[in-house]
């Protein structure tokens, strides 16, 4: 059974804007007796065994490419990282490190990429947490992931330290 909000809460204002959800019509009429209430915000399942956070069915934020309350699906690569920077506006860095191996001398050599994502307001996302990106359309000219999932740092580590997951 699909969770929904307990009432209807304003769309945070932040932006000149006015913010509202696409799939939402906001002045529609409430009627106070119906067996069945449908509720005024749009959250979707993304699949994937991705389970969708409380803070996207029950916050009040306005986010289009979200992928659990905006217009954007996950598919191709899931991928998993540590989170080096969260510098910019809801998009984080994600660096994945992995081995290399050199056939000339049968041993690997450490390389890593960094990779931008978009991450919604629903993640409470820090610097060195883990976090689980997927694969979606382009949302800008670098941004092709979105975070579906993330886990708090565990210990301290260092930004560059390298950790294979």
């Amino acid at each position: 059974m699909a969770r929904i909000p307990k009432e209807y809460v304003e769309c945070d204002q932040y932006e000149k804007a006015y913010q509202k959800q696409e799939a939402i019509f906001v002045a529609r009429k409430r009627a106070v007796n119906t067996a069945r209430a449908r509720p005024m915000r749009f959250v979707k399942n993304v699949g994937l065994g991705i389970k969708t956070p409380d803070a996207a069915i029950e916050g009040s934020y306005v986010d289009k490419k979200c992928p659990f309350t905006g217009n954007v699906s996950i598919r191709g690569r899931i991928l998993k990282g540590q989170v080096i920077s969260t510098k910019m506006k809801r998009t984080i860095i994600v660096r994945r490190d992995y081995l290399h191996y050199i056939r000339k001398y049968r041993r690997y050599e450490k390389r890593h990429k960094n990779i931008a994502a978009h991450c919604s307001p629903a993640f409470g996302v820090n610097e060195g947490d883990l976090v689980t990106i997927g694969q979606c359309r382009p949302l800008s000219k670098t941004v092709r992931f979105n975070v579906v999932s993330h886990e708090p740092q565990r210990a301290k580590t260092g930004k560059k330290s390298f950790r294979v997951f």
